[in-house]
């Protein structure tokens, strides 16, 4: 704790007043003293002689490495230990020349090590794409850690996706608009419980796997179908794992609420504004169809969720009687199984950036992407003054979720919401019609007259398309729509 008071006193701890420098093999050998101490770890250069007096092996045991390459050493010793973080302020660039290899590394090794040189796809990608992630991976008498370094400060749970099984390992990083994968056929088999944990500062994930035999592995494995790839993110292609149903219960007369649980063997959480697809079997063809998963209530950062969050997807679904898709999901029992695919959307939470006023426009099920959209804006964007919801139906039977809706203007003074319905009964008091520009230019009113505005809008296509282009005819630029479409 006092050497985390340190680091966050402000004090220059590298002597170079915040400059990063690239530095060579030279360079490095001259700063080999107790009082002007640098270390390369991973081809990084730290100055560690403020560090000194708070390293619990003592100063001797850094003096080990002082003026040179400590890679070796630091994985000797203590190589899960977070050092990217604990020594950031430490940072004084990079090493002009890659260190070499350690000594130990032997053939099996090389099979799968991701400090090895690139794979051609990420060779050619790298120009474009962000920069080559790479990985490693080390053990212990019970545990196996695969470490994904991307490079990217803006790395979230959300970010990766694994699946494994018995002895087959996928992790899928997305960075950017591209993916990076993982994909290994394991030297030895794992159990099934593991956890994925992020160091967001330095982009770092660490996948920790738990052997099913406490013996020493000599290699990871072989290599699967595009391992160590990065490609664009459209190009990855979808993968899906087998997902049970759990709940099922009505939230309108034709609409459903289904709660699916993923395997143990899987790390999934869908970002905010994506979708997956779910894919099922009918008459011996394989169909497919988009939803976005919901939360389990509209309201449910005010309460605790009945079920853990991250092993538990949610989503709303409108069964239509005479279609294909839906009356076979309907028609599923408690723990059947259904596909889950990977998120797909380019929806990125970066446009809430200081955001004054949200408008969300919805038709039917196409309320599905705000539903995520007003929990995380409501709790998250402390510059938003407004979100407003227009939520267009036939009737007021069809109208989802509408008593945690209203409840939620209650809740939250900056939320309001407006339900327009298009085939209403003679006593409804409230907006009739369809979408319109007379009644988008009452309801799009800014906060400000130069208030940060983002407007999103869901339902059937022809919904959208007018929808979209009343906004343009509203002067609403390009930038401050976005419709979600699968």
């Amino acid at each position: 704790m006092d050497w985390i008071r340190l680091t966050k006193s402000g004090k220059d701890l590298t002597g170079l007043k915040g400059r990063l420098i690239e530095v060579t093999e030279e360079e490095l050998k001259k700063h080999d003293k107790k009082d002007d101490c640098w270390i390369c770890i991973r081809g990084f250069v730290y100055n560690v002689s403020p560090y000194m007096e708070y390293h619990p092996g003592g100063e001797d045991e850094l003096m080990r490495a002082a003026g040179s390459d400590g890679t070796d050493l630091f994985d000797q010793v203590h190589r899960w230990v977070n050092y990217e973080s604990m020594l950031k302020e430490c940072l004084v660039g990079r090493m002009a020349v890659k260190p070499a290899a350690p000594k130990d590394y032997h053939e099996e090794k090389k099979v799968l090590n991701g400090m090895l040189p690139k794979s051609q796809a990420t060779d050619t990608l790298a120009r474009e794409g962000p920069s080559s992630p790479s990985y490693d991976w080390f053990q212990t008498d019970s545990l196996v850690t695969i470490v994904i370094y991307t490079k990217q400060k803006d790395i979230t749970l959300d970010s990766v996706i694994v699946d494994h099984q018995d002895d087959s390992f996928r992790a899928e990083t997305i960075i950017k608009d591209y993916s990076y994968l993982i994909n290994i056929e394991l030297s030895h088999a794992v159990q099934e419980d593991f956890s994925v944990r992020i160091v967001e500062n330095v982009g770092k994930i660490e996948i920790v796997l738990q052997k099913k035999e406490n013996t020493s592995w000599k290699c990871l494995g072989h290599p699967l179908e595009n391992h160590n790839s990065l490609v664009p993110k459209k190009d990855a292609g979808l993968f899906y794992r087998q997902c049970q149903l759990i709940s099922k219960e009505d939230v309108t007369h034709d609409t459903r609420l289904f709660c699916f649980m993923l395997p143990p063997s899987t790390h999934l959480q869908v970002p905010i504004g994506q979708h997956v697809y779910l894919k099922l079997t009918v008459t011996d063809t394989e169909i497919v169809k988009p939803y976005t998963p919901v939360s389990d209530s509209l309201l449910s950062e005010f309460k605790e969720p009945a079920l853990p969050n991250n092993k538990y997807i949610y989503f709303l679904i409108k069964i239509y009687p005479a279609g294909l898709f839906t009356p076979e999901l309907d028609h599923l029992q408690i723990g059947d199984f259904v596909f889950v695919s990977n998120p797909e959307g380019n929806f990125k939470t970066s446009q809430f950036q200081e955001l004054e006023d949200l408008f969300l426009l919805a038709a039917g099920t196409g309320f599905t992407p705000m539903v995520k959209l007003l929990n995380y804006a409501l709790t998250n964007i402390p510059s938003l003054r407004k979100v407003k919801l227009m939520f267009f139906n036939k009737t007021e039977d069809d109208i989802i979720w509408r008593s945690q809706l209203e409840e939620l203007t209650f809740k939250d003074k900056r939320f309001d919401v407006e339900f327009v319905l298009s085939a209403p009964i003679s006593e409804w008091n409230g907006k009739q019609g369809h979408v319109s520009p007379a009644l988008l230019s009452e309801f799009l009113k800014r906060s400000s007259d130069k208030s940060k505005v983002l407007i999103c809008i869901c339902g059937p296509t022809p919904f959208t398309e007018q929808g979209i282009k009343f906004l343009h005819e509203l002067n609403f630029s390009k930038d401050e729509i976005h419709s979600f479409t699968a």
